[in-house]
């Protein structure tokens, strides 16, 4: 079993409800979330919108390998309505986005598959909630 921190956000649609959904749907197909943060409301990153953020971070034990979870997060977020990747700094509105912070001790740096993921330390509203349930 790892321990894996995602996290999440979401600027569409009822929000709370977005977010309360990724975690019933991370709990049935990744692993058991022990820990989740507060959520937060905070301004887009990276673009300009209307629509104001709500995030939080998650901890979540769980048995798949970091490839499977990359897999089972994109698969819920295409179940929830994603429809576009960010790509190359363009971002845009999302009905739900879920990182991979970090994935225990690993260190992966592949062309899809970056962790500990490679912006989190520029966001605070990714730092903000992990360090709310990361113990440091």
């Amino acid at each position: 079993m790892t321990k894996a921190y995602l996290g999440i956000g979401t600027n569409l649609g009822d929000k709370e409800k977005n977010i309360l959904r990724a975690y019933e749907m991370i709990e049935e197909r990744v692993g058991e979330i022990t820990r989740r943060s507060s959520l937060y409301e905070t301004e887009p990153w990276g673009y300009h919108s209307e629509h104001s953020y709500l995030n939080s971070a998650i901890c979540v034990d769980t048995e798949l390998s970091p490839r499977q979870l990359l897999m089972a997060t994109q698969r819920i977020e295409r179940e929830m309505g994603r429809t576009q990747k960010s790509i190359d700094g363009h971002y845009h509105d999302r009905v739900i986005d879920i990182d991979i912070l970090l994935y225990g001790d690993e260190t992966i740096d592949e062309p899809d598959l970056k962790i500990p993921h490679p912006l989190m330390q520029e966001r605070d509203f990714v730092m903000n909630p992990l360090n709310e349930i990361k113990p440091k």
